[in-house]
């Protein structure tokens, strides 16, 4: 099937508006190449000294370092027993030692990288640290990554902010091979249905806090990723449309025999690789790779964060996309999945579906995703229709389903959910922002009604509490929870309040600078709005009964107020942060508040904006 049209020419403007900064960026990682040995390992031309360093706690692998031409795996780790989804690495490094010896190479764990939860952060001061902390989880990597002994790396990551701030520091020695090595989805636990109904008793005082608590555990049970299509399975997503995951590796559940059979691969794959141009990572990570992330993402309703996080993963290759390459592909790709909160299944019913390899070959079959493009597998993404499993003790792949096996799950581009991927991008006399429309109903794509303004979320919560919300429509305006303002946390405990006043048969929505992530879902939100309030933004300037129309039919976000009146009026605080600035560690943090990057250029410090 040839390229669609819209598809080919947004990889055409995108590698047009690159050309300048790809171009720099493939020549930097080339002289990195360059300057590295002659030949031999990438620690051949170390001093005695710093070898000496290097190896003295090796033990069984000092020989092989020292005295051999072997190869050396770096191992960048996320790895904390805090965290589901990361606590089945505390394994990863020993397992991927024992492939590295047993295939004649050699393994070192090169560092670790903080990894912190949304989920046990939203609405705490912590929150406010998240953001930042992939930038941070950048500059770690690189760090980890700079002692000149590795030939390729293996990163361990998978949740939110962890999987782009890993990638982001690996790309810097993109003259490498890198490849992901993930951990896999918890298994399935209570339905997302009734957890959500839980959710919504609770916010309604209909149930106590022992019984959402026995829901939410019901929900979070054990080790792996957590199975809605929030940011961390969206990672994983597009870490193996990308090219950077073995073929089908991305949700196949911890603690099992092919999950340890492709960690173990992935070792010998990373020592295979070492030296091969094609499979260098910043060779993997191309224009082509980056728009089959976004057709990916579009495709299964994935989280909005990621019009900010690929943003900046592709510009640390030197590519450059807009939230307009977004929105324009939006048009042409169907939705293909339903996965909670766009569904009621979740990310393991998706792989028993069909899974990646199902979706991949849809997107192929009809020329909505690039096959000329390289990755850790080799050439091709049709590499990817494949799936692993285990033939006795041995791994191997074969094709994966021509049919979806559960069509309320996954589909057909020729039967999809919608004809169109679920993002659209607003602009109006509020400013640009993102909305996620997969989850919505079409009644509810257009909201007209006045706002009701709150500088901080506890507020609105608190006048939901006191029945100040009820028997209206409305715009919940959440504003100064931008990147500037203190670090863009997300408002997922938003989310049942205002899923419960729209349940009531209300017109509702929310506008904010903040984001929601997977939890934007049946209500209406415009996220990221940018400029943000912090920075000078429209925002600041919004009242009580201002009249707000978010429009995603018309790809509008308009405040209808008289303009001059609008323009006369005085903020009701200054630009700059918002609320607490020390505490939980956010005074380490002014310098990062101070240089941040608007939402739509990836909202980051560690690169240009």
């Amino acid at each position: 099937m040839p390229l669609h049209p819209v598809v080919d020419a947004v990889t055409r403007r995108v590698t047009a508006r690159s050309a300048t900064t790809r171009a720099a960026y493939l020549e930097r990682i080339r002289a990195a190449a360059a300057a590295g040995p002659a030949a031999g390992p990438g620690r051949a031309d170390l001093g005695c000294a710093n070898l000496a360093h290097a190896v003295a706690a090796c033990g069984p692998d000092k020989l092989t370092l020292t005295a051999s031409p072997a190869r050396n795996i770096g191992i960048v780790t996320a790895y904390n027993d805090m965290l589901s989804a990361h606590q089945p690495f505390e394994t990863y490094p020993g397992r991927i030692k024992a492939a590295a010896r047993a295939a004649g190479g050699v393994a070192q764990v090169a560092g670790g990288v903080p990894a912190m939860c949304d989920g046990i952060t939203q609405g705490r001061a912590g929150m406010e640290l998240s953001l930042f902390s992939r930038d941070v989880i950048a500059l770690s990597t690189a760090v980890a990554l700079s002692h000149d002994m590795f030939d390729a790396a293996v990163l361990l990551g998978v949740c939110d902010k962890i999987v782009p701030g890993l990638v982001m520091g690996a790309l810097s020695f993109g003259h490498l091979p890198v490849l992901l090595a993930p951990a896999g989805p918890m298994t399935s636990g209570l339905p997302n249905k009734e957890k959500a109904r839980v959710r919504q008793a609770f916010a309604a005082g209909e149930a106590d806090r022992a019984e959402l608590l026995e829901a939410e555990s019901a929900s979070y049970h054990g080790p792996g990723t957590c199975t809605f299509f929030g940011t961390a399975n969206s990672n994983q997503l597009l870490m193996e449309v990308m090219g950077l995951h073995l073929p089908g590796s991305s949700f196949v559940n911890p603690g099992t025999a092919l999950r340890d059979a492709l960690t173990d691969e992935v070792a010998r794959r990373a020592l295979d690789a070492a030296g091969d141009p094609d499979k260098a990572m910043g060779a993997v990570v191309d224009e082509k790779a980056v728009v089959n992330g976004i057709v990916a993402l579009l495709a299964t309703g994935g989280s909005t964060n990621h019009t900010m996080h690929l943003v900046a993963m592709a510009a640390a290759a030197g590519v450059q996309i807009t939230w307009d390459d977004f929105s324009d592909l939006s048009t042409v790709v169907p939705l293909l999945a339903r996965i909670y909160p766009n569904g009621t299944a979740d990310v393991n019913h998706f792989h028993a579906a069909g899974g990646m390899q199902l979706l991949i070959r849809e997107l192929l079959d009809h020329g909505l995703a690039h096959d000329d493009v390289r990755t850790v597998d080799g050439p091709g993404l049709s590499r990817y229709t494949r799936e692993p499993f285990l033939d006795g003790d041995t791994l191997v792949w074969r094709e994966g389903t021509t049919e979806s096996l559960d069509k309320s799950v996954l589909r057909s581009v020729a039967d999809p959910f919608s004809p169109d991927g679920g993002l659209r991008v607003l602009h109006g006399n509020l400013g640009r922002s993102v909305v996620k429309t997969s989850a919505v109903e079409p009644d509810h794509r257009v909201v007209e009604a006045p706002a009701v303004v709150f500088d901080d979320q506890d507020d609105l919560l608190a006048a939901f509490a006191a029945g100040e919300l009820d028997g209206r429509d409305l715009v919940a305006v959440v504003r100064y929870q931008g990147p500037r303002a203190n670090g863009m946390p997300e408002l997922h405990k938003l989310t049942p309040a205002l899923g419960l006043l729209q349940d009531r048969g209300h017109q509702v929505a929310i506008v904010t600078d903040g984001r929601m992530s997977g939890a934007s879902g049946k209500v209406p939100a415009a996220l990221h709005v940018t400029p943000e309030a912090a920075q000078g933004g429209p925002l600041r300037n919004v009242r009580d009964g201002d009249l707000v129309r978010l429009d995603t039919l018309n790809g509008t976000l308009s405040l209808l107020v008289d303009a001059d009146e609008f323009d006369a009026r005085e903020p009701a605080r200054p630009a700059g942060p918002s609320g607490p600035t020390t505490g939980t560690g956010r005074e380490l943090f002014a310098a990062f508040r101070a240089a941040v990057g608007p939402a739509d250029s990836g909202a980051t410090v560690v690169l240009p904006h």
